[in-house]
């Protein structure tokens, strides 16, 4: 194509573009009236309302997310037929809503990302737009079944990788290669694994895919919403805008730590101990524990009980235990099992002592009205209560775990490693919400604070009733005193289907902030980013989240840090969905250059030479550097670099030890990229051993354009291919 033909193809696709932001300009301004106009009527039920209100919402979120890179390519066919891909699918009211946009998720799309030269999929041209908000400043053509058909991306997606990286990550939809679109469109009902080295796009393939299935299973998708899990609130924030940018805002972010509703824990155990919490020798334990706050009385504990003095002795107690354990209910709601035996021998023991002498086995009302009156007695002795108290506690989770790791006697009595010893009241660590929140099934609810709390719910409705009642009373008095305008909202108010619900409190929430407060919320679908750090605990957490065990899990061995994680996909996975989980591996890095990713090999070589490296598609002209500084000259090292990349567009990290200012560590950059990456004193965060051989191959790979090492001990053989610079003079 000439210049003079692109410049003119390029106003045309300017103007075509500019036509469809129209259109969307046009659609979210009847959304917003519609909106305007659902929030204003006072027809129907307040659940109607909230149900097309919320709707509406909905609907004008998917169209605000278009207002950047609405349109970002087109397709030719071979047969002259030409459709233009974007973020979302417009539609051409007066011509029987024909596609004018096709939705990057819709089947017709598919053709964008998969086709080649050697599989052209009746596809003559793949065009991309590159954009600066609405306006296309360029275009690149891509003409498939000749022999310079890229197989393996184009300038569109180099283009995408050696751009400076933002605050967050970015959506790769204008980008997504052939073998990353297979893995989104899988279909799959169970559980996905997608395995990939650094830089392989693994977790925005799961993304993509999370949007893929909620625009092809909306109905089943949205009802449940879905929990995406990863290692650190940072890497939370980093993909945190990627799927709101795809439309899709039903999502629940979560850390591992912040699984349990209203804890947040972020420290971490020590690796044996994180190790031994992450086993599936843990809910024994936690049983044990919960058994071992089921007592019986050493001595007779006494009872007064219609005049006179009644025991519970140890026989009594214990069949009234055998008795609640054999109903299967967990702890706390078990207890009106075991209080339901006591009180039988008690009231009976009672009715004998009291009724000798005239009641007979006949006088079946009399014998009742006692035994009501005896019940009613025992209801409400604090003495009683004490007892039930003393031998079968309401328990909380929080209490269990605390009471049975700050107890040598109970560690022993419960089966466990004596190293969970720890200070009582000592601060939850991430290793301890999966032990929590497995207390929560073996102790089941408090029942009687729930009645409680429900007796209150009753009284504030019943008062709210009472109030909007009087208010109705007093306009229905003042009616014929009203001028036209009060007379209509009187009226407005008495026609409604129930005042006092315009008065009650609703639940205003979106889907995503109902689930993350509700530890009892089941999600449609789960993804795990970073999965080879789950413990088996971990995952018994979520598979309870999911009950139909849809999962897409992505993660990298050889990145694995914790000694709780996975060794292999199938140890963790296969006692929860035997037979049902899927392998698909991603092979090709598209963001560490080729420069970085061999010094990160070598390293990958010598502690896990079963992993291949991801193969890079680029190369960025700059070698990685080494150089060594004295003690006093490290700090002076790290603030140059800094100063330097400061001066340059784009982000970069100092990785390294905590007492060098400014720096993090390896595992809180896990799952982010940067352009520039300083490593300090690599020789300490080896001696760890593998899981700092692990956290060194992570640090190394963060990189997409530079990478710089600074050490005061000579460097490891693996490193060698990093090239050694002198301090500038």
């Amino acid at each position: 194509m000439s210049i003079q033909g692109y410049d003119e193809e390029l106003r045309s696709e300017r103007e075509h573009v500019a036509g469809l932001y129209a259109r969307l300009d046009a659609e979210r301004a009847r959304v917003r009236q519609r909106f305007a106009g659902a929030l204003a009527d006072h027809g129907g039920t307040a659940v109607e309302r909230d149900v097309e209100v919320r709707s509406l919402a909905r609907e004008a979120k998917r169209l605000d997310v278009a207002d950047h890179g609405l349109c970002f390519g087109r397709l030719d066919a071979i047969t002259g037929e030409r459709s233009y891909i974007g973020r979302i699918g417009l539609f051409d009211e007066d011509d029987d809503y024909e596609p004018v946009l096709l939705d990057w998720r819709a089947p017709a799309s598919r053709p964008f990302y998969v086709a080649t030269g050697a599989n052209p999929e009746n596809v003559r041209r793949r065009r991309q737009f590159h954009s600066s908000g609405r306006h296309v400043v360029e275009f690149t053509d891509e003409l498939l079944g000749r022999p310079d058909g890229a197989e393996h991306g184009d300038a569109a997606l180099l283009a995408a990788v050696n751009a400076p990286r933002g605050e967050g990550m970015r959506d790769i939809v204008a980008t997504i290669q052939a073998e990353q679109d297979d893995i989104i469109r899988l279909d799959h009902p169970g559980v996905l694994v997608i395995e990939g080295g650094p830089g392989t796009g693994k977790t925005v393939v799961a993304l993509h895919r999370v949007a893929y299935l909620l625009y092809t299973q909306r109905e089943r998708m949205e009802r449940h919403g879905v929990l995406v899990v990863g290692p650190n609130p940072a890497f939370l924030d980093h993909i945190g805008r990627v799927l709101p940018a795809l439309g899709e805002s039903e999502v629940v972010f979560a850390t591992a730590g912040g699984l349990l509703p209203g804890l947040r824990a972020t420290a971490e155990d020590a690796p044996d101990v994180a190790r031994i919490k992450g086993s599936l020798a843990m809910p024994e334990v936690l049983a044990a524990a919960v058994a071992a706050h089921q007592r019986l009385p050493e001595e007779p504990l006494p009872v007064r009980l219609g005049g006179a003095e009644q025991r519970i002795t140890a026989d009594v107690a214990e069949w009234a235990r055998e008795e609640a354990r054999a109903s299967g209910l967990p702890h706390n709601e078990a207890r009106a099992v075991f209080a339901e035996i006591i009180t039988y021998v008690l009231s009976e023991r009672a009715i004998s002592r009291i009724g000798r002498g005239w009641l007979g086995s006949e006088d079946r009302p009399a014998r009742a009205k006692l035994k009501a009156e005896l019940l009613a007695e025992l209801a409400g002795d604090e003495q009683f209560t004490a007892a039930l108290d003393a031998l079968w506690p309401v328990l909380t989770p929080e209490a269990v775990l605390d009471g049975l790791c700050s107890s040598p006697e109970r560690l022993r009595a419960a089966g466990a490693d004596p190293s969970l010893l720890r200070a009582a009241g000592a601060g939850w660590t991430v290793s301890d919400v999966p032990l929590l929140d497995e207390l929560v099934d073996l102790l089941g609810r408090d029942k009687a604070a729930e009645e409680r709390a429900a007796r209150a719910a009753d009284r504030e409705r019943a008062a709210e009733a009472a109030y909007a009642a009087e208010v109705m009373d007093q306009l229905t008095g003042r009616q014929d005193s009203m001028d036209d305008e009060d007379h209509l909202y009187a009226t407005d108010l008495l026609h409604a289907e129930d005042l006092a619900e315009r008065f009650g409190e609703h639940d205003t929430r979106v889907l995503a902030e109902r689930a993350a407060a509700d530890r009892d919320w089941t999600y449609r679908h789960v993804v795990v980013d970073e999965a080879q750090e789950l413990s088996a605990m971990d995952w018994r957490v979520l598979m309870r989240r999911c009950p139909a065990r849809s999962f897409t899990v992505v993660g990298d061995l050889a990145q694995r840090r914790s000694e709780a994680g996975a060794r292999s996909w199938g140890e963790m996975l296969e006692p929860h969905v035997p037979g049902r989980w899927e392998y698909r591996s991603l092979a090709v890095n598209y963001r560490t250059p080729a420069e970085i990713m061999a010094v990160a090999g070598e390293l990958l070589a010598e502690f896990a030479p079963a992993s291949t490296p991801p193969e890079s598609v680029r190369s960025c002209g700059v070698r990685p550097w080494a150089r060594r500084v004295a003690d006093g000259e490290l700090a002076a090292a790290v603030e140059e670099f800094t100063r330097e990349e400061a001066e340059r567009e784009g982000t970069s990290v100092v990785i390294g030890p905590p007492e060098v200012p400014g720096a993090v560590p390896a595992s809180a950059t896990k799952g982010l990229e940067f352009d520039a990456v300083l490593v300090v004193e690599p020789e300490r965060i080896l001696a760890e051993g593998p899981r700092g051989a692990s956290e060194l191959y992570v640090a190394l790979t963060r990189a997409t354009q530079r990478l710089g090492v600074l050490h005061r001990e000579p460097l490891s053989r693996a490193l060698s291919g990093l090239a050694a610079v002198e301090p500038a003079s």
